[in-house]
């Protein structure tokens, strides 16, 4: 992989990819978006992944944005292009058919924030700090926050967020469901790997139907919702793994999925 911008772990079912800019805050540039989309279509045809997770090198950062010193040679068109596709990216990643677990090691700022709002579940380093800094630098969230963000804390704390720029620590992102759950920085990684097998003990096609219910099922009514629902568990009906958990669990075992 060019430079070595992403890297790449797997560790039984679990993919860990790691931005490796740690020199820049592990910062967004061309070379490491093409690294980390093509690297999210490999994982979503792989039966052999199940969950991913998503983090940043080094001990100081997750993601602190664009890489902004570089952005300074772009010219508009090149901008544009730039913001096209990472909130193409971005939304690949919500859309992957395997659950996505950020583990926010650090700095999260700008597009990190919003690389964080794209994964399923957002694990926080005590260490990590978050916001939506865009408007201080005169321009907004280009990369799904102010439609993500609203989406997961409420719409006036979403504006608050945005409105002022404002960085915020762990605990608040805690407190105003920002993330899941927060852990020393020590254990970040373990905890959000024992989240992620966890997360592979279930049905392959399963979690994928979950999710697929969860993100659209939320962006309509409640009738419209229930009957998405009641779709994606009509693709679970005919499948072997439903016969292997109906089995596993009368024979008192752990169930073996095999993803048909």
């Amino acid at each position: 992989m060019a430079e070595d911008v992403l890297l790449k772990e797997v560790d039984g079912k679990i993919a860990v990819l790691t931005l490796n800019r740690p020199a820049v805050m592990n910062c967004f540039n061309f070379a490491l978006l093409h690294a980390i989309s093509k690297e999210i279509e490999a994982i979503n045809v792989d039966p052999a992944i199940r969950a991913v997770i998503i983090t940043g090198a080094g001990e100081k950062a997750f993601a602190a944005g664009a890489d902004l010193k570089e952005r300074r040679s772009y010219t508009p068109e090149r901008v544009k292009e730039f913001i096209t596709m990472i909130r193409n990216l971005f939304t690949q990643i919500e859309f992957l058919k395997k659950p996505v677990i950020a583990a926010v090691n650090g700095v999260a700022l700008g597009g990190g924030t919003e690389l964080a709002l794209a994964c399923d579940i957002r694990i926080a380093s005590q260490k990590a700090t978050m916001g939506q800094t865009e408007t201080r630098l005169a321009i907004i969230p280009g990369a799904g926050g102010t439609q993500r963000l609203p989406r997961l804390v409420g719409k006036g704390l979403a504006k608050e967020l945005i409105f002022t720029g404002r960085r915020i620590d762990a605990d608040e992102a805690l407190r105003i469901g920002l993330v899941n759950k927060v852990v020393l920085p020590e254990l970040l990684l373990s905890e959000a790997k024992s989240m992620a097998a966890m997360i592979c003990e279930a049905g392959p096609i399963a979690l994928e139907q979950a999710k697929y219910a969860i993100n659209y099922g939320m962006e309509t009514d409640l009738h419209t919702g229930l009957a998405i629902e009641s779709n994606a568990y009509l693709v679970c009906i005919p499948t072997e793994d439903r016969l292997e958990g109906l089995a596993a669990f009368q024979e008192k075992r752990k169930p073996v999925y095999k993803g048909r």
